[in-house]
């Protein structure tokens, strides 16, 4: 059995150190770039709001920490020119990774070409080494069948990523919807990555999803080119096991 640091060292290596709170500011981008480079990090990437994008690439220029942002987000509604014309702004800015919602209401009432036509705008501009991951939204799906038949729908697209939950709905990320996308996954022609986000907030909450992808796709699959967590309040929980403390409340800030 791994020893829990460890684990949660591997847990904080893969982490997508999130921001996408309800009122943001300048400080708190700061804060956040800051945790992201802690003694005990680096993290895999944060991900902000758009408006935040210059600012970080600014304060973690050297460092590397990736920087993620969110498109067509949480609702999954914009118009698709909208939603490409902020993608080229956020990668104009600095971004590294887009994540992306897919139009899962469209999707669910029968509209797959809105769900294509979103993602193919989108991969068009997210190149030369950057990363596209589509948030499914996979609570509101719901349906097994709704969950895998958007998974293949992403990956045939062109996803880098598929991500379960914009973490803004009643549920977000569950081991079931995580082993179905893993499952297209393992089938997919090419290295397609999983993002479980939303409601991850301990290091055994982690260790399950950890679990999950080690049985499906082997044990040394999950790196942070194949596997993230989109989570805020996990960051603290980490440290606490790293450190042999216990989890502060600063995480609620974020």
């Amino acid at each position: 059995m791994t020893p829990r640091p460890d684990l949660a060292r591997r847990a904080l290596r893969l982490l997508d150190l999130t921001d996408l709170s309800d009122a943001p500011s300048d400080r708190s981008t700061a804060a956040l770039c800051a945790r992201a480079t802690s003694p005990q990090g680096p993290v895999a990437a944060i991900c902000l709001w758009p408006q935040f994008v210059s600012q970080a690439r600014r304060m973690l220029e050297g460092s590397p920490v990736r920087i993620a942002t969110v498109a067509n987000f949480p609702g999954g509604d914009e118009d698709v020119e909208r939603v490409i014309d902020g993608v080229q702004e956020a990668l104009s800015d600095g971004a590294d990774e887009i994540d992306v919602v897919l139009p899962y209401r469209a999707f669910l009432a029968g509209d797959k070409e809105a769900a294509r036509a979103l993602i193919a705008g989108v991969r068009d501009m997210v190149d030369g080494g950057r990363t596209l991951k589509v948030i499914l939204e996979t609570g509101i799906l719901a349906d097994p069948a709704a969950i895998e038949a958007a998974s293949r729908l992403a990956v045939a697209e062109g996803a880098d990523f598929i991500k379960t939950s914009t973490g803004k709905t009643p549920v977000s990320a569950t081991l079931p919807a995580a082993e179905i996308m893993l499952g297209v996954i393992r089938d997919a022609p090419r290295p397609v990555g999983l993002k479980p986000s939303g409601g991850i907030r301990t290091l055994d909450d982690a260790a399950a999803y950890l679990a999950l992808a080690d049985r499906i796709m082997g044990p040394g699959w999950a790196t942070a080119a194949t596997f993230r967590f989109g989570a805020s309040g996990l960051f603290d929980a980490l440290l606490a096991e790293i450190e042999g403390g216990t989890p502060k409340s600063s995480s609620a800030a974020y």
